[in-house]
């Protein structure tokens, strides 16, 4: 009774972080401890249920697509060309799943579990914390289309990436705040290996890298070969969240292309590397509020899409 006041409309679409309050109390607790373990054990796995959560947002919106496994009706999207290989931590999200399903059977969405699930990642390797608004559900198919289309790549070029971004409803200070989710994690040769040796079509590394990390790079990612050997994006401090990715940057020490760009190729762009290389507290209000707008992308809501049982397939798919 005590919600009267807000229009129903409100109450039945808007997402907000007490969704689960009532239908299942302990659902936040539960995503918490188990991505703890996780990455307990791994602490790369912390960047990787970011990087799940992100790339589920940049395809139909945040609604766990980017789970589903492939099936009579679906063509799964982690076969497309950013994921194959690459996207991990399918497995933790089987694990809470299965957690939430014991606790509250049919309650707490796929979608909601990986927007959780990033902020507790982010924290634990000593980032910043944020509210995550809830109420998302599942989606009912994929698309790899759009996963091969939508998400940013990290050779795209810089106005390729801002319109990627601007498609989705985030803005240029959106794109280098989140870029910042760099500050951990790893990459694979294969998604830097231009920069090293053929930058322009001339043979030669990008100018705008630092010869000596060239060099160093070069050692573990050879001209051909290699592909899938893995370097931190932040070479610093590859496992705390903090603002030595932009730190680097600067140093002419950006991993991909992709971090780079936003140093070289717009003013605009460039100011916010500089200003959160200089102040750590500024860039972590950013991200906080960039990755609640993120997770904000077109949810399935009220009586849209539906509560997978198992992230990995649709209810009537058994």
């Amino acid at each position: 009774m005590q919600l009267t006041f807000m229009p129903r409309e409100l109450l039945e679409y808007s997402l907000f972080p007490q969704f689960y309050d009532h239908s299942c109390p302990k659902a936040k607790e539960i995503v918490k401890s188990i991505v703890a373990q996780a990455v307990a054990k791994e602490t790369r796995m912390a960047a990787s249920l970011v990087r799940l959560h992100f790339h589920d947002c940049f395809v139909k919106g945040c609604d766990a697509s980017v789970l589903l496994d492939n099936s009579s009706s679906i063509v799964s999207e982690k076969g497309s060309n950013p994921n194959r290989n690459s996207l991990r931590g399918f497995e933790v999200v089987d694990q809470i799943k299965t957690a939430l399903e014991a606790a509250c059977p049919g309650t707490v969405s796929c979608a909601d579990i990986l927007a959780l699930a990033a902020r507790d990642s982010t924290v634990l390797v000593g980032g910043p914390s944020w509210d995550v608004p809830l109420g998302r559900r599942d989606s009912l198919g994929a698309s790899i289309q759009g996963s091969n289309n939508d998400i940013p790549a990290p050779n795209n070029t810089l106005p390729t990436i801002i319109t990627k971004f601007k498609r989705q409803g985030l803005d240029v200070v959106d794109v280098v705040a989140l870029s910042g989710g760099h500050t951990i994690g790893m990459s694979r040769c294969t998604s830097f290996r231009q920069r090293l040796y053929n930058q322009t079509g001339n043979g030669m590394a990008d100018s705008t890298l630092d010869v000596s990390f060239v060099s160093q790079l070069r050692q573990g990612c050879p001209r051909s070969g290699g592909d899938n050997n893995l370097f931190p994006l932040d070479f610093v401090t590859s496992t705390k969240f903090d603002n030595f990715y932009y730190k680097n940057i600067l140093a002419g020490k950006g991993l991909l292309s992709s971090d780079e760009v936003l140093l070289t190729k717009s003013a605009k762009t460039a100011a916010l590397v500089k200003a959160y290389a200089a102040d750590v507290n500024l860039f972590f209000q950013h991200f906080a509020q960039s990755m609640v707008k993120m997770g904000n992308i077109s949810p399935l809501t009220g009586s849209q899409g539906e509560i997978r049982k198992n992230c990995r397939r649709l209810n009537n798919n058994h």
